[in-house]
């Protein structure tokens, strides 16, 4: 799959960044700027490049046939956002439960533009105990990858205006909907 993944990108003219996730095992990747559904799509190669297996949360709504499957098999996990259900929580047993998990957010919460970035993902990394990687995708250079690892502190609205300010230097497909 690696060298389906490498070629696909070389189709496309991404490139993915040498900086690799070494050492770590279990981390919360918060990816940035995402204004696009061709996101998904690249990073998903990106990610078998690296031969890393990510976990991404997605509304239940999504996981109907013939999408559940497939959704699955790309490592969906479906949340229903209506219930009163305390998703924290959930993510952070699935922490638990794996040896080694990556789990992707895109803190944005919206491919349009949006100042309030939701905060699940850096709650979920506290109470999990993990770090968060932060990873970009640059279509005005058509790469992506991970920037930088990244350990909360605790206060988080200045870890969070840390985490903006690297992924703000990046473009995405549609920059005026990017981070500011």
């Amino acid at each position: 799959m690696r060298n389906v993944a490498r070629f696909l990108l070389w189709l496309l003219r991404w490139k993915v960044d040498k900086t690799t996730p070494e050492n770590v095992k279990k981390c919360v990747v918060v990816m940035g700027p995402h204004t696009s559904n061709w996101d998904f799509f690249i990073g998903k190669l990106a990610f078998i490049t690296y031969g890393v297996k990510v976990k991404i949360l997605i509304k239940k709504e999504a996981f109907v046939f013939p999408f559940g499957g497939i959704l699955r098999s790309m490592g969906g996990v479906p949340v229903d956002r209506k219930k009163n259900n305390n998703i924290t929580d959930a993510a952070v047993k699935l922490f638990a439960d794996n040896e080694t998990m990556f789990m992707l957010f895109t803190p944005e919460g919206t491919r349009s533009y949006n100042p309030n970035w939701k905060k699940g993902f850096y709650y979920i990394a506290q109470k999990a105990q993990v770090p968060i990687y932060i990873g970009y995708m640059d279509y005005e250079r058509k790469i992506g990858g991970f920037h930088s690892l990244f350990e909360p502190t605790g206060d988080v609205a200045n870890d969070i205006q840390h985490i903006k300010d690297i992924l703000k230097q990046y473009k995405g497909k549609y920059p005026e909907n990017g981070i500011k």
